[in-house]
């Protein structure tokens, strides 16, 4: 993948994930404004009160992994304007091309990327 082209699908994925981030910020702010509503005009059965609760964290749930999302998608680009971009943190190896395509922002190739998931899981029992 050549670096105009790398950076193009970067900027897409970054224009996508804002979409995405705006409109669950969006859905957040609906849901807390018709709960604050509804609690200031009835009582609520205490189920409706927890669907709500667990719609409004899958909301926030939603805009924090668009925000992560958001960083890994800047560092990637600047990987591209340095040069580094599709090579493996780790080993310096190409991360192949199918593995971009699929993850614009891959810092790792498969095997590495596997190794630093389970250190992670390991480093965090």
């Amino acid at each position: 993948m050549d670096t105009e082209q790398a950076r193009q699908r970067l900027l897409a994925e970054r224009d996508r994930l804002e979409e995405v981030r705006q409109a669950a910020e969006r859905l957040s702010a609906g849901a807390r404004e018709a709960a604050e509503r509804e609690l200031s005009s009835a009582d609520q059965h205490p189920a409706e009160l927890a669907t709500e609760t667990i719609e409004r964290e899958l909301d926030q749930s939603v805009v924090q992994h668009a925000r992560v999302e958001l960083v890994e998608i800047e560092a990637a680009l600047a990987r591209v304007d340095s040069g580094t971009y599709g090579q493996c943190e780790v080993c310096s190896q190409p991360i192949s091309e199918g593995r971009l395509e699929a993850l614009p922002a891959a810092r790792y190739c498969v095997e590495d990327q596997a190794k630093v998931a389970k250190a992670g899981r390991n480093g965090s029992r």
